[in-house]
């Protein structure tokens, strides 16, 4: 066991999947795991309208329901893909959820217990869905570098770099739209976020599947906690300097009344309309 172990990076065949044994059992169990979550929140309580008797009890505990066993499972055998994500998805929440507020014109209207004006659980939620999203993006960016492993450097890097900006604008786009049946998370124009608000989306993603797929993915080189939180903080801030760029120079993809606008805005820069001189 042990032998076969230490070998792994060369012993094991499949391309898709990390060379690195715990790694590689956590991206399998993420993989396992999304179908039990997705089925519950897509597959039943979305389509008969369960939510149209949901309080904020109801909500909270379909948040608990799908991300504690995606959180307490892995963390007893392998933590990192785990503290990674809580940092990203929780700063994506708390401040970024915001620039849908004010950018995309987005706004909840489902009852809930809030952080921030941002409903406890989306936190919870996003969590299950940005490990989904970051396992697949390992996988494929797994496969592609494997492809082209024997291409002059400039290829690789340009056929990366378009891989994971169609990857991540695919991927904000189909969660906008698998999620279009549920009426309490609404858009002033739906049209123009499925188009443009969903590149203002991708934005996460194009900065985090590259940073995230580093995690323990070369053989020797083995990141501890305490590195996985710098790093996840760092692709955060990243992301917050590019939206907040965009909010700046670019500004609402829609108008954005007043009225529609959240109430509370967080932050003082969460404004479509700040002075920016």
């Amino acid at each position: 066991m042990g032998v076969k172990t230490a070998g792994s990076a060369s012993a094991t065949p499949n391309l898709w999947l990390a060379p690195n044994p715990s790694k590689r059992w956590g991206e399998l169990f993420f993989l396992l795991y999304t179908p039990f979550w997705l089925s519950l929140s897509l597959g039943i309580v979305v389509p008969y309208k369960l939510y149209e008797n949901f309080t904020e009890l109801e909500y909270l505990l379909l948040g608990l329901i799908s991300a504690v066993p995606s959180f307490l499972i892995p963390m007893l055998l392998v933590g990192k893909a785990n503290l990674w994500i809580i940092i990203f998805s929780y700063v994506g929440n708390y401040f970024w959820t915001h620039y849908f507020f004010t950018v995309l014109g987005a706004s909840y209207t489902f009852p809930s217990w809030k952080m921030n004006n941002v409903p406890h659980t989306t936190f919870l939620l996003t969590h299950v869905c940005f490990l989904f999203y970051h396992v697949a993006s390992n996988m494929t960016l797994r496969r592609l570098r494997h492809f082209l492993a024997d291409t002059p450097e400039k290829i690789r890097w340009t056929a990366e770099a378009a891989w994971i900006l169609a990857l991540a604008y695919f991927i904000a786009y189909l969660e906008t739209l698998a999620i279009s049946n549920f009426p309490y998370y609404e858009f002033v124009d739906r049209d123009s976020m499925y188009k443009v608000g969903s590149l203002f989306y991708a934005i996460y993603f194009i900065v985090s599947f590259p940073m995230f797929l580093r995690i323990d993915e070369k053989p020797g080189n083995k990141w501890d906690l305490p590195r996985v939180a710098v790093d996840a903080l760092g692709a955060a801030m990243l992301v917050t300097i590019i939206l907040d760029l965009w909010r700046i120079f670019l500004g609402p993809i829609v108008p954005v009344s007043e009225a529609k606008q959240c109430s509370q805005t967080g932050l003082p820069w969460f404004s479509a309309h700040a002075n920016l001189t």
